[in-house]
């Protein structure tokens, strides 16, 4: 099992949570759509995550909510590109960029990106190669369809198998075509192209992804998933996603994407501070 991970100049030991606070600088995001889509503001909220215990910064200008709108390659870099530049005038924390798009991969690492958060997980034309000639950090989540249909009645023969066989593939299609493997984090994709109930097996069954023997990274902060089981709305949704996120430790998972930094951050404290404890 990789027991560090590099991004930037910073080495993140996998024996402890490693939790990547959210920066969606989009008008349309589920949860927080519109409000840090001025570059003032969104710095803002990635040096107050920064404060609350972030170890990285995963930055999007494309929203990948069921329905949304796709956006053009102007579009998505006139949203970051500004931001990063910001950021990196304030902070060397590490910057992901959440995209799909190799253009934005490329532009994003010039600007001072340090790693690359793909939905799609790299299978755009050129994302490889890009990614490859870049030498950063990749995040390739599985997502059945794509983000404008993928709910649209998602089927599996066994979620956790199919999602497992998928990563295992495509991480060493990643590594042939010239990725490293201390590059590559795996997703299962919560929420992407899965049902509640697959999201629960996938949850319960995560021990398969994590061993995969690659740095799993689980983003369930705030999802619709959370909204079936409790029925409330987004905004309501923090004690259940801490303890999604607890869970996820318990069986594996070391990378946590949230938009609930501090709060977050503390549970999985108690998390590290027990598995220390024990040697596990």
């Amino acid at each position: 099992m990789i027991k560090q991970f590099c991004i930037g100049d910073r080495q993140l030991y996998l024996s402890r949570a490693v939790v990547m606070g959210i920066l969606n600088v989009t008008p349309d995001s589920f949860s927080d759509g519109g409000r840090f889509d001025r570059v003032e503001r969104a710095v803002e909220h990635a040096l107050r995550m920064q404060e609350e215990g972030a170890d990285i910064i995963d930055l999007g200008g494309e929203s990948t909510r069921p329905g949304a709108a796709a956006v053009t390659v102007d579009e998505e870099l006139g949203r970051v590109i500004p931001v990063i530049r910001a950021l990196r005038q304030q902070t060397s924390l590490p910057i992901s960029i959440d995209t799909s798009k190799p253009e934005v991969m490329r532009a994003a690492v010039g600007e001072g990106a340090n790693m690359v958060n793909d939905v799609n997980a790299l299978q755009a034309n050129g994302a490889v190669q890009t990614c490859a000639e870049l030498e950063v950090p990749v995040c390739l989540m599985h997502m059945q369809g794509e983000p404008r249909t993928m709910q649209q009645d998602p089927q599996y023969d066994d979620v956790v198998k199919d999602v497992a066989a998928y990563l295992q593939q495509r991480s060493i299609e990643c590594i042939e075509s010239g990725i490293h493997r201390n590059n590559i984090v795996i997703d299962p994709g919560f929420g992407f192209g899965k049902t509640l109930r697959h999201n629960l097996d996938l949850l319960n069954g995560l021990e398969s992804i994590s061993g995969l023997e690659l740095p799993v990274l689980v983003g369930i902060s705030r999802k619709s998933m959370l909204g079936a089981i409790l029925d409330r709305p987004v905004n309501e949704r923090l004690y259940a996603g801490i303890a999604a996120a607890v869970i996820a430790y318990q069986k594996g998972a070391r990378l946590f994407r949230v938009h609930d930094v501090g709060p977050t951050r503390d549970a999985l404290a108690v998390c590290d501070a027990l598995q220390h404890t024990t040697g596990s």
